[in-house]
């Protein structure tokens, strides 16, 4: 069995991309759709299609020896759910400031110990990365200010409470699932993530 390390990088099962010929056929608030003429093997022509949106970046956020989660509601969503600081990067935004504004808007908390952990674009036909960071020695700095849309409260888990968040089916975050089952049953691994969430600068 092939053992993966952190930090871990994922790109889409299918590997497609937007090619520069493509035109933009519509573009709403979240999503653009792109199309292009594509050949195929036998020579024939087909429109293929892709959605493409703005990248996201969430903070795993260590606050002494225990790490911030969120329980959030949303208006569109029925149940709340547990969730970690992040969001949306604004256009032409680096996904690092984009995490550092998210945790500071959402918590209020700020770090200047930042590391990436994985950057993530697993789903076929949407062009869009998420990128995971961890913010050690978390400080609080001011209220938090959320948005409208908005509801959120800040609980603290520890390492192995952590961990235990692939079994949740409220934990949003789920294309992290993979990553905290390796470190739950592959000590090398739990004590390498361990030892990436806890080290000291």
């Amino acid at each position: 069995m092939i053992k993966r390390k952190f930090p871990m990088r994922t790109i889409s099962p299918d590997g497609t991309s937007i090619p520069p010929h493509a035109k933009l056929t519509f573009k709403g608030k979240v999503f653009e759709v792109w199309q292009w003429e594509q050949k195929l093997f036998d020579g024939s022509i087909k429109i293929f299609e892709q959605l493409k949106r703005q990248n996201t970046a969430q903070v795993i956020s260590v606050v002494g020896d225990h790490i911030l989660i969120q329980l959030e509601s949303q208006p569109n969503v029925p149940q709340p759910f547990l969730s970690l600081p992040g969001g949306r990067c604004d256009l032409n935004e680096n996904p690092l400031d984009a995490a550092k504004r998210e945790l500071l808007e959402e918590t209020g908390y700020e770090s200047d110990d930042w590391v990436l952990c994985k950057e993530q674009n697993s789903i076929g036909r949407i062009d869009w990365s998420i990128f995971t960071y961890i913010a050690r020695n978390c400080v609080l700095q001011k209220p938090p200010q959320l948005d409208a849309g908005e509801k959120i409260r800040t609980h603290f888990v520890t390492f192995e409470e952590f961990l235990m968040l692939s079994d949740d089916q409220s934990f949003y975050e789920r294309e992290l699932t993979s990553m905290l089952l390796y470190a739950r049953f592959d000590q090398k691994i739990k004590s390498e993530f361990r030892n990436l969430l806890f080290k000291k600068k």
